[in-house]
Formats: C-alpha cells, structure tokens, sequence
C-alpha cells in the first residue's frame, strides 16, 4: 500500500513538474500603436514591444515597454511600466487591468498610464497569440496632456 501512495506523489509532483514548465518566464509582445492626443487632437502610430512577466502567479504581472510614435516624420519615444491584475477569462482568453508611470523621452514629460490588456490564445499550448491593449494617458506636467492609445499585436512566449 506504501509503494502505491509513493507512486502515487511521485506522479502528482511529475504532472506539477510538467505543468509548470509549459508557464513561459515572460511573454515578449511586438505590434503596432496608435494615439490620439485629446487637447490637441494630433493622431500618431508607430511600432511598440514590451515584456511582460508575473512575479506573483494570478495576481501581478509586470509590463515594460517602449513605442515609437510618428506624426508629421518626427518620431516621439516613450517608456512604461505597467502593473496589472490578470483575470484568466477562459483557456484562450486572459483580461488584464493596470496602471503605472510613462516617461515621454523625447519631451522628458512623466504621465500617469492607466491600460485594458485583453490577451488572445488561438491555441491550447499557448505557442503564440495576440494581444490588443487601449491606454489612457494623464501628463503630471502643467499642461495636463490627456491621451488615449491602443496597441495591437503579435504575443510570443519566452521559455
């Protein structure tokens, strides 16, 4: 009976084992963005990665990104970091909702960022997916620039 139940743990912790290796470290996100400045109603796009990882399973994930944003040829660079509580919708489907700071590089203006992150999975093994994410944006500078941006695009999971 003892050799049984060992056999037994010894399968649950190998399932566990296996389990937690289909988990990938980070997901990388690659895509396109647009933003649409409210006050002054300039529209941008441009191309957008970021990481993203989850120190804390089903409660915190992390996103670092940066975007690149053209309007009139003059490229605008900013950077973010965004944390987020994910909610698991279904197999293929995970929502996400964050805030964090984003710094314009190329005015040197800092803003708070607050973002949907809707996750797509087509398949069960989770290989690649996509991803669409719409952000609103409040500059903490004096002219307290108002955005809204979405970003759309290719997930790939890093083992």
């Amino acid at each position: 009976m003892l050799r049984w139940v060992a056999v037994l743990l010894l399968l649950a912790g190998t399932a566990q084992a296996e389990e937690k290796e289909k988990e990938p470290s980070a997901i990388f996100e690659i895509g396109g963005a647009g933003e649409w400045a409210l006050q002054e109603g300039r529209f941008s796009l441009g191309p957008t990665v970021a990481v993203e990882f989850e120190p804390i399973k089903e409660w915190l994930e992390i996103e670092a990104g940066m975007t690149s944003l053209f309007n009139s040829g003059r490229p605008e660079w900013s950077a973010d970091i965004i944390f987020k509580k994910p909610f698991t919708l279904s197999k293929t489907v995970e929502f996400m909702v964050g805030a964090g700071p984003e710094w314009n590089m190329t005015t040197g203006k800092v803003a708070a960022e607050f973002a949907l992150d809707f996750m797509f999975w087509p398949t069960s093994d989770r290989k690649f997916g996509w991803f669409l994410e719409p952000t609103y944006s409040y500059s903490l500078s004096k002219d307290r620039e108002q955005s809204l941006a979405v970003s759309v695009g290719l997930l790939i999971p890093i083992p």
